[in-house]
């Protein structure tokens, strides 16, 4: 056994994981490692286990004390998917993700038996165009979104911004370009409908600023249809990142007529606050 695999399996022993009445014990299917700080992984799925797209729920790993270390993950795959996908970064002293980011094909994890969520189709109103903007590994529920073939009966157009620091950041990004080819279910509806922006802050690339500053300057809108700005006759927003961008583009929709929905009220816009604290 290398010294990874060795080290991983001390950290992450299947014989620690037992099921309770919150978690069920998942087998790790598969790992991607992106870039040496971010990394997604598929894990099997419950038969009973049933989500919206967009949803998220906690997963985790056996602490120190042999307690569940849990967090808060949205699900990357899509509701009709027989794995379970995540998106994560690395956090060399993360209490779970410097454990996490050594799983293997294999190995086993917590899952949380309860999805829940507000970046869900079901807290918009109905709209034309559907934006969704992400930095850094709040690409995560929009992956599954945009595997969904209801999102494309719902909007005209769907938008996928994704915000990171560095190009090696961009996750799925041939995925994104290619405008999901090949997908079993929405290949002929992406092609058609998905438009990919990806954009950097920290490097060159042929598109760069944060979201906000796309927004102020147009250079968002070019190639889509409709207005070159924002309307909340028409268009619907998805929000998920870092507080500051939350934050910032809230104000700025919440300026510009835009209302924040919820799962029991539907508006305009929806926040993921499960991860803005």
């Amino acid at each position: 056994m290398s010294d990874r695999k060795a080290e991983a399996a001390t950290l992450a022993p299947s014989a620690v994981l037992e099921p309770t009445g919150a978690l069920t014990v998942e087998e790790v299917l598969s790992v991607r490692h992106w870039n040496e700080h971010l990394f997604s992984f598929k894990i099997t799925r419950p038969a009973s286990f049933r989500f919206r797209s967009g949803e998220f729920v906690m997963i985790g790993l056996p602490g120190d004390n042999g307690k569940p270390i849990l967090r808060a993950y949205s699900i990357a795959s899509p509701s009709w998917a027989e794995e379970l996908e995540f998106l994560s970064i690395k956090v060399p002293d993360g209490p779970l993700t410097s454990k996490l980011q050594l799983i293997q094909p294999g190995d086993h994890i917590y899952l949380g038996r309860k999805p829940t969520g507000t970046l869900v189709t079901d807290a918009l109103l109905p709209g034309k165009r559907l934006f969704l903007f992400g930095s850094g590994t709040g690409l995560a529920p929009f992956l599954s979104l945009i595997r969904d073939p209801d999102v494309y009966e719902y909007f005209e157009q769907v938008v996928v911004v994704h915000s990171v620091r560095t190009v090696a950041d961009l996750a799925f990004r041939e995925e994104l370009e290619s405008q999901l080819a090949g997908d079993p279910l929405v290949e002929d509806q992406a092609l058609l409908q998905l438009t990919y922006v990806p954009t950097v802050t920290r490097e060159p690339f042929h598109t760069t600023g944060r979201i906000n500053t796309l927004i102020e300057n147009g250079r968002l809108f070019q190639g889509l249809k409709g207005e070159a700005r924002l309307d909340p006759a028409t268009d619907r927003v998805m929000l998920c990142g870092s507080m500051a961008m939350n934050k910032d583009i809230a104000a700025m929709l919440e300026g510009m007529g835009f209302t924040e929905g919820s799962n029991n009220k539907p508006a305009d816009f929806v926040i993921e606050r499960a991860f803005v604290g």
